[in-house]
């Protein structure tokens, strides 16, 4: 029994000293991951104020924007700390400005850091009652404001219900719109963005466009939109040779086997049509 005793003692005892051992091994590794820590962060406060690694920011992919409002937007300031900018932060403040659709930020050699960006396209201005407007992808990114200056088209007709969001189905008028528009992206089309005033959509109907700055509707419909911007092309043709381009009030091309034309002077004379 006694030596049993003595026995159980041992055991209990050997388990408090390897027990201590490791507790004194714990907190020391405790104690130095502290001090290490520490030491991070001293060393990176030391980095992130010593002179000598100021940044040099290059801005690349702008147009609309300028330098000082992207440095700005990211809340870089001149002769930052090259340790002091988070690139994650950077681009998610830049993504936040609404004309930025994509940013990327390029840390290079010998202190420099390029902000590549891209921005929105602006394709047309949508009328709700409040103005927005449309990206080349077919999606609002903002509301249009005094200072968005553009001479851009005005779609009229639609309603909010109309808009999808990214990943939502399309309406057929919203849809009709985004097959007109793109094709009329390239300078030298008949119909470009720079000739458009309105687009106005019709849900029954379809679309009308107003066009050349001198009050001419051109009716399209909802389809074959191609074959109908070929046909105004060779209509158009025509009545420049006749001189009566600037005299046209509407142009029909809803049915390509049955064109109506009507100028402007027999509107106000008589109200007669032709057909081409």
């Amino acid at each position: 029994m006694r030596h049993r005793r003595e026995k159980i003692s041992s055991t209990v005892a050997n388990k408090i000293r390897t027990g201590g051992i490791v507790g004194v091994y714990t907190l020391s590794a405790v104690a130095a991951l502290i001090a290490l820590s520490a030491g991070f962060i001293f060393g990176y406060d030391v980095l992130t104020q010593m002179d000598g690694f100021a940044a040099e920011i290059r801005v690349e992919g702008i147009g609309r924007l300028s330098e000082k409002e992207i440095l700005e937007q990211a809340e870089i300031s001149p002769g930052v700390n090259l340790f002091s900018l988070n690139p994650f932060l950077i681009r998610k403040r830049l993504l936040a400005h609404p004309w930025v659709a994509s940013a990327e930020v390029d840390f290079q050699m010998h202190a420099k850091v390029t902000l590549r960006i891209v921005e929105q396209v602006p394709l047309a201005v949508v009328d709700l009652g409040r103005q927005f407007i449309l990206n080349a992808e077919g999606f609002i990114f903002k509301e249009k404001s005094d200072r968005d200056r553009m001479d851009l088209p005005v779609i009229e007709g639609l309603e909010y219900s109309d808009i999808p969001l990214p990943g939502d189905r399309e309406e057929v008028p919203f849809g009709a719109v985004k097959k007109f528009l793109a094709l009329g992206g390239g300078p030298d089309s008949l119909l470009n963005h720079g000739t458009i005033q309105k687009i106005r959509v019709d849900r029954d109907l379809g679309l009308s466009i107003e066009a050349f700055g001198n009050g001419t509707v051109i009716k399209l419909g909802y389809h074959d939109y191609p074959e109908k911007i070929r046909s105004l092309g060779r209509i158009l043709a025509y009545c420049r040779q006749a001189d009566t381009f600037n005299k046209l009030r509407w142009i029909d091309l809803n049915d390509l086997n049955r064109i109506v034309v009507n100028p402007l002077r027999d509107a106000a004379e008589n109200g007669d049509k032709k057909e081409a």
